[in-house]
């Protein structure tokens, strides 16, 4: 298994050390993935619901894929629906609506789509965003097309960390902040 720079966060009172890898030349980023660990989202669950509770909001929504563990353990925390924008297009998505974003960690366009069945949902709903980490913003503002054009509003922006410029990132309800490594 190689190794890799790491640098040291607290989460929600739990330590966890992320891999720095370069995105681009003189540039690298702590990637946070939380996939399989559990206990670490539902620590962030727990503590965004309580930074949550005077917030108004109808349902949650987040992008597929990293952070539909922490929505799903957000939404049986609180107790309102989440909604799951998809990256590709089933069939069985009927009417979808659709959004495109730039992803920092691919750099390649990224499709969100809302099924059908979620439109009726969070129309005219106020929603809460839900991400694991927030970047450049990219993924929120797809986010916020969808919602716009299924006729909701954003309640709030949520994330586990924010990432970058942190005067960009004041409004988001997050756990922390993650520096860029340049060289």
């Amino acid at each position: 298994m190689p190794t890799h720079e790491t640098y040291s966060v607290e989460i929600a009172g739990l330590k966890r050390d992320l891999p720095l890898f370069e995105i681009k030349p003189g540039l690298k980023i702590a990637i946070l993935n939380i996939l399989g660990d559990t206990e670490l989202v539902q620590a962030c669950a727990k503590e965004l619901a309580a930074r949550l509770k005077d917030v108004q909001y109808d349902a949650l929504i987040t992008a597929e894929a990293k952070s539909i563990p922490l929505a799903f353990a957000l939404s049986a925390e609180t107790k309102k629906p989440y909604v799951v924008l998809r990256k590709a297009y089933k069939l069985y998505m009927g009417d979808a609506l659709k959004a495109e974003t730039l992803s920092i960690t691919t750099g390649q366009p990224q499709t969100l789509i809302l099924d059908e069945k979620d439109r009726e949902l969070i129309k005219g709903k106020r929603v809460v965003i839900v991400d694991d980490v927030i970047s450049t913003g990219s993924t929120l503002q797809g986010i916020r097309i969808i919602l716009e054009k299924a006729g909701s509003t954003v309640a709030a922006e949520t994330a586990i960390l924010t990432e970058g410029e942190r005067a960009q990132w004041t409004h988001i309800i997050a756990l922390g902040h993650l520096p860029l490594f340049t060289e």
